[in-house]
């Protein structure tokens, strides 16, 4: 193909969304702001961006999310990609989604009240612009298949933890009750989880052991391909958006 092929081609635009979790206080939550510019002036949207000609769309993604919440080496996983040829009335535009688990506590609020952006629950989300409402749908339920081999409290719970609060995690995800003594007694047979002497008396006088990650067993599970599916006490779950 000559260098002339190249410039008689029809020019389109790639962009990223990030469709950014975080758990807090027993609710999942999504970060999303409202747009400044048009089309869709002020109606509510992923963060996202265009990818700029020296970046990859990793690196695209990566500087949304240190923009708007200060956070890096985030965990973070590419979704799929939304080509629909009418898919933004602004210009053709490709958008690949990226979808990223952080610790709601861990970001830096001052850059998200300076982009507009804000926490919602996902049981209270608004509708969103575009196709970024199915974005969504995909994410969650691509978070939900990961559960059968990955504890996702990695990502989205603080250091140290209770397991009231790591079912309350997979509650939320799946937006289902768990029996608390099935869940107790399967994710302690991983054997992926470090109980502390410690105890977190935040909900009662007698409280809650508090308890961290083993993050070389899991690795070493992992190799080993040790299923760390739950999923099995959650039946006939709903999508809640």
């Amino acid at each position: 193909m000559s260098k002339d092929s190249y410039s008689s081609q029809d020019k389109m635009h790639l962009a990223t969304d990030c469709i950014i979790f975080g758990f807090d206080n027993g609710i999942l939550k999504l970060l999303i702001f409202k747009r400044s510019i048009a089309p869709y002036k002020g109606a509510f949207s992923l963060i996202g961006s265009f990818v700029k000609i020296n970046e990859s769309i990793d690196s695209a993604a990566e500087r949304v999310l240190e923009e708007i919440t200060g956070l890096k080496n985030v965990y973070m996983e590419e979704l799929k990609t939304y080509n629909s040829v009418h898919r933004d009335p602004g210009a053709r535009c490709v958008s690949v989604g990226q979808y990223a688990l952080i610790k709601i506590n861990d970001y830096d609020k001052d850059l998200v009240e300076k982009h507009n952006a804000m926490w919602y629950p996902f049981n209270e989300l608004p509708d969103l612009v575009l196709d970024h409402n199915q974005m969504v749908k995909d994410a969650l339920a691509r978070l939900r298949r990961k559960t059968r081999y990955q504890p996702i409290g990695f990502e989205l719970l603080p250091t140290k933890f209770t397991l009231p609060q790591l079912q309350s995690l997979y509650e939320a995800i799946f937006q289902k009750k768990i029996d608390s003594r099935n869940f107790r007694k399967k994710v302690l047979s991983f054997g992926v989880l470090i109980k502390l002497n410690e105890k977190d008396r935040s909900s009662s006088k007698k409280g809650a052991f508090l308890y961290k990650f083993d993050h070389e067993k899991y690795e070493e599970l992992v190799t080993k391909g040790i299923n760390f599916e739950v999923r099995s006490f959650i039946n006939n779950y709903e999508p809640i958006i």
